[in-house]
Order: structure tokens, then sequence, then C-alpha cells
């Protein structure tokens, strides 16, 4: 959900402008959601609604026509409407009487301030660091010893010996790609950021590095040595772990400013790049990305819909790029469209790139809540904390941030600071945060 700006829509400024004396209160959660405005998404939608200059404007969607105007103050610690317009020229609206059009104006108010505000952001990165969270006391462990012992909560300690709510290297370079793109986008700087979190324990759950994959540990070692960041990954076949499939997803506000597929592709080539340069690794992120394009839809469809509009997408994409058919083959379980018949027993989960794709859209499309989306991509088991939270990212992208169980957020690491990120992230992309 975008914030309204003036610039979002159509707007034509009142004919007859008439004042009508009013004086009402507002809470502090009032005065906040008010200010986000709203843009219409749908023809259903009658109101455009912005604010600018202290002014909540309502305009009619349809005709632009500017039909109220109010004037927000806080001061303090109060909030409260002192001043109210109403357009008045019979031939833009039939005014009501004055009575009836406050009563108008606190409708408006009272429905725009209790509405739920969808935050893509917080949706995908809560989702996704509390998947990852949720797989790290199990990581390795075997699918047969977790038919055994299967995670059902929040847990701590295990593989790493972390307290319960610790996320892993997967939220820690997501959180640095998070970061630099708040500033802009610059590539050096996304690599000098994980040079950061390797060295400095930058973005570390509790103050260290505790798992790295080999390839992306080789990347930081070679940013340090000088190498460009985005020349910095492998370029072999052998390096096609999920490492830069488990940090990619904030890219996704950036690539969606994108109409043209190949420029999309091209600037996630690039940030992949910075640890994994193989085509199978950016063609994994691309497909991931497009897949979470669909799923954040103000309007989402069903899941299977965002499935095979991501698969159109991917096949399109193959073509025009001319890939060779070995590279598009890996892909086929994906694209093909019969991943969700695929049992259990045939979904892999090891760290490798196409495995870990696979799995996280398997488990998403064989659920139906965010909750049971991630305990079965957990138990899997092998390499559960990125499972997770690639899967993670997406169910908390179409169930949203209110689908995760308040006891698993509750033990989660530097929860201020991440909400923190959130908010900055969202300002940065114009994303109405409440």
């Amino acid at each position: 959900m975008e914030i309204a700006t003036k610039n979002s829509w159509k707007t034509l400024p009142m004919l007859q402008p008439k004042k009508v004396a009013v004086s009402l209160s507002l809470d502090m959660k009032q005065f906040n959601t008010l200010r986000l405005g709203v843009v219409p998404a749908q023809m259903e939608d009658k109101w455009f609604v912005y604010f600018h200059n202290q002014y909540i404007h309502f305009h009619r969607s349809w005709t632009g026509n500017e039909i109220y105007r109010a004037k927000l103050i806080s001061d303090e610690n109060t909030y409260y409407i002192d001043e109210f317009w109403v357009e008045s020229n019979p031939d833009r609206y039939q005014m009501p009487d004055e009575q009836r059009a406050i009563a108008d104006l606190k409708f408006h108010i009272e429905y725009l301030s209790n509405r739920t505000i969808n935050n893509p952001v917080k949706n995908a990165i809560w989702g996704f660091i509390v998947g990852d969270a949720l797989g790290v006391p199990v990581e390795f462990k075997s699918r047969a010893y977790l038919k055994q012992n299967p995670v059902s909560d929040m847990t701590g300690f295990g593989t790493h010996g972390q307290p319960a709510g610790t996320w892993s290297d997967d939220s820690s370079l997501t959180l640095c790609l998070a970061d630099e793109l708040t500033k802009g986008l610059d590539f050096q700087n996304i690599g000098t950021s994980f040079v950061r979190w390797f060295d400095e324990n930058h973005w570390t759950a509790r103050g260290t590095v505790f798992d790295i994959g080999n390839s992306t540990r080789e990347a930081i070692l070679s940013i340090k040595k000088g190498v460009k960041a985005i020349s910095a990954g492998s370029r072999t076949e052998n390096s096609n772990g999920n490492g830069a499939l488990m940090r990619i997803l904030p890219l996704l506000f950036e690539v969606q400013k994108i109409q043209d597929s190949t420029e999309r592709y091209e600037l996630i080539k690039k940030v992949s790049s910075i640890t994994h340069g193989h085509i199978r690794s950016v063609l994994a992120c691309f497909y991931y990305l497009e897949l979470a394009s669909f799923l954040s839809a103000d309007i989402k469809s069903p899941v299977p819909d965002a499935y095979k509009a991501a698969n159109r997408s991917l096949l399109q994409l193959v073509q025009k790029l001319k890939i060779h058919p070995k590279e598009i083959a890996l892909f086929d379980r994906i694209t093909q469209g019969n991943l969700a018949s695929l049992p259990e027993s045939s979904i892999h989960s090891s760290g490798y790139v196409i495995h870990t794709l696979e799995a996280s859209i398997w488990c998403l499309l064989t659920s139906k809540s965010y909750q049971e989306a991630i305990l079965k991509a957990v138990n899997l088991g092998d390499d559960t904390d990125t499972t997770a939270a690639v899967t993670g990212g997406l169910a908390g992208l179409y169930y949203g941030f209110n689908s995760i169980p308040k006891e698993w957020m509750s033990p989660i690491a530097r929860k201020n600071d991440i909400d923190d990120l959130i908010k900055r992230f969202s300002d940065q992309y114009n994303i109405a945060y409440a």
C-alpha cells in the first residue's frame, strides 16, 4: 500500500469551497493513518485521499473533484481538526446541510483510521526472519530425525547453540541489503555492508557470525581484496548454493519499479552476483522475486494463480534472453506447473539453489496458512533455516504480518532495530506504515 501524494491521482480543486465550523479531536492512530491517505486500487474505490501542507484532501476518484478538505493539527500530544471546507458548487456536489457534512467527515475519519494498513515490507521481512529463526536450531538435521522430533514451535540452542529467536546469516545479509537500499541503490555499498557483517558483526542477531556459506565467504574475501562487488561472486557451475536467493527479497521493491523483464533481470543479476554470479542462481532469484511480486499485490489472487504468472514470466524471459536449454530444463519441475502435486519424498531441501526454490514454492502451494507453510519447510530437514526463511518471505507477503504466531515473534532478537529498518525502508519506497 503506497502513501498517497497529490501526484498519485488526478486532482481538481474545489470551485466554491464553503467553510464549515468544526472542532474534532483525534487520537494519535487516527491522525497518523489519515496522513497516509488512500490511492484507489479498483473501480469500486470512490475516494482518493492525500495529505499535503497540513490538509487532508478528499477527491472523488472518478472525476478527481475535491469535495472535502480538513486541516489536521498536531500540538504536543493533542490532535484535532479545526478547519473544514466543503465543495458547494451544485454542478460538482450537492452539499448537504452543515451537520450532515460534519457527519460525513466523521465517517471518513472512522473508515480511514480503522482500515488495515497492509505493508508488504513488514510482511516480507518479518515473515522471512521468523522462518529463519525457527529453522536455526535444527539446521542440518535429517528429515527422518524431524519425522521423529518435529518442530512445532520456536525453540533455541540445538545445532548452533543459539538462544530461541536467533536468526542466521540469511536474515543478516537480507537486512544488510535492506539497510543499504534505504540510502539508494549502490552495488559497492551493498558489498561493503556484507564485509562489515563478516568482519564487524554488522546486522548479526546477537553480535556474532555463526554460519556462512563457502561461496559467500569467498566473495566477501574478494571484495576485501578490492574486487568490485558485482564481480565478486563466482560464475562457476559448482557455486550454485542458495546464498543469493536467501538475501534477495528486499530487492523486490526496487525491481517493482521496472516494467521491462529484461531490465529487471539485469538488476537482479548485479545484486545476485555480489556472491553468486552463475546464471542458475540469477534465474532462481528472478523467479523468486516475480512470484513475490504477484503475491504482494493489494488485490490478491490465489497462490496457484501467482505461481502460474511467475512461471509465464520466467519462460518469457528465457526466450527473450535465449538462455541455454540445459539451464531452462533445471526449472522444469517448477515451470511445468505440477509442483504442488509432487509428494514430499520428491522435494529436496539441501543448500542447492534449485532445491531451495522448489521446496519453498512447494511448501507455499501445499499449505493454507503462514504457520503451516513454515512448519512444512522446517520439517523437510537439512538446510532448515534457509528453506524456512525463503518460504517465510513468500508466506508473509501473502498471508500478512498478523498471520505470524505471536509466540514465534516474541523471542526474536533485535525486534526494535528491525522495526526501525522496516519503517525507514517503507519511507524510501513510499509504502504506508502504521
